[in-house]
């Protein structure tokens, strides 16, 4: 288990975070400058907070009531940094065993032999940084970081210095380590499918306080608020009015249309009549209709709507649409882009093009709901 509660103060800034995992891989989450890799740094013991506490494994690091700041050495931290700071001039062995310089020779040796193994790093003992490729250096670090048998894995955003084919591989690499390796880990990063991929538990950080804490699902699924949404680089965060609210279902006036969105069945919100609410629609779940191809059929298509093509993105499986909505109800509104997803497949056989107006149809439950 691993709590932090902890406020380091800053001119302009101050980092004021609470948080709880069990035993897991927990990811920090959020922009550039919002106190992730501060968290790092009071946990590793390398910056004191000015008030708060550390816990892991019943073990307290930190306690500024009770003047406790055990220093780095005691904590038994393993830290991969950025770049991952590997000594050029110590051959992958020399590496991996830096940690562990304070044991016997033999179980020094036996401790890197049995990482370096399990790491798939065989035959490169010999080898110095500079011989090696970029997911191998990522080893190594992980390697010299998991040597000492770590209460606590600290990895400050551990992919950023690769190119994104190699990211896509070793993220799901370091993802099987992790796992294999049963260690609680904190790892920061400010990509969303890299905080997914990797966590169990996402912390999302913004301008130095967590505003949401979840299971990864829960947070891909039901962000907590249209803050969290923007930083999760969700498309088509919207916002209207409340119609009517029950616990199974939400009506929501927007554009002078009336939406049929799922309440969510972990944490019903019931908001009074006539106020603001913010929602998102996934852009990979509106249904295109071609109006030449005859009418909706309303057994199964509902909130429609309809709009023409302004702009497309290839991205090779999947074309991104941008529709320009019209908004025959509210006029005065003006112009409003949605994005759409469809896969490549799909774009060839509708024959989508900018000449033509389309139908779009969104399922209720592809509609959430983002609580004030």
């Amino acid at each position: 288990m691993v709590s932090v509660e902890i406020v380091k103060r800053y001119p302009g800034f101050t980092l004021d975070v609470s948080w709880r995992a069990e035993k897991s891989v927990v990811g920090l989450f959020g922009p550039s400058g919002a106190g992730k890799t501060l968290t790092l740094q009071c946990l590793a013991g390398l910056i004191r907070p000015d008030a708060g506490r550390i816990v892991v494994d019943d073990r307290v690091f930190f306690d500024a009531a009770a003047s406790i700041d055990l220093p780095p050495q005691q904590r038994r931290i393993g830290y991969v940094f950025q770049g991952y700071a590997l000594f050029p001039h110590l051959t992958v062995e020399e590496n991996v065993a830096f940690g562990l310089r304070d044991r016997p020779r033999a179980e020094r040796l036996r401790r890197s032999a049995e990482v370096i193994e399990r790491l798939g790093l065989g035959g490169l003992e010999l080898r110095y940084p500079r011989e090696l490729s970029g997911g191998q250096r990522q080893r190594v670090a992980l390697g010299r970081a998991l040597a000492i048998d770590p209460a606590l894995l600290l990895l400050d955003e551990p992919l950023s210095a690769l190119d994104v084919p190699l990211r896509r591989t070793l993220r799901d690499e370091l993802r099987e380590t992790l796992r294999g390796f049963e260690t609680a880990a904190v790892v920061v990063t400010h990509d969303f499918t890299e905080a997914y991929r990797l966590a169990d538990r996402i912390v999302v950080y913004e301008s130095g306080r967590v505003i949401q804490s979840a299971p990864r699902a829960e947070l891909l699924w039901q962000p907590a608020s249209e803050a969290v949404a923007r930083i999760m680089g969700l498309a088509n965060v919207l916002r209207g009015t409340v119609v009517k609210a029950t616990p199974e279902r939400i009506q929501i006036g927007w554009r002078g249309q009336t939406l049929e969105a799922v309440n969510s069945p972990t944490r019903s919100y019931l908001p009074p009549p006539d106020s603001p609410i913010a929602f998102f629609i996934r852009p990979e779940y509106v249904r295109l209709i071609r109006k030449d191809r005859g009418a909706p059929d309303p057994q199964h298509h509902m909130n429609l709507m309809s709009g023409r093509l302004v702009g497309e993105a290839d991205f090779g499986t999947v074309w991104t649409l941008r529709l320009r909505l019209d908004a025959p109800g509210a006029p005065a509104q003006g112009d409003f882009d949605l994005e759409v997803e469809v896969p490549h497949l799909v774009y060839e056989i509708l024959e989508i093009d900018r000449d033509r107006h389309w139908q779009l149809s969104i399922h209720r439950g592809s509609i959430h709901v983002l609580p004030a």
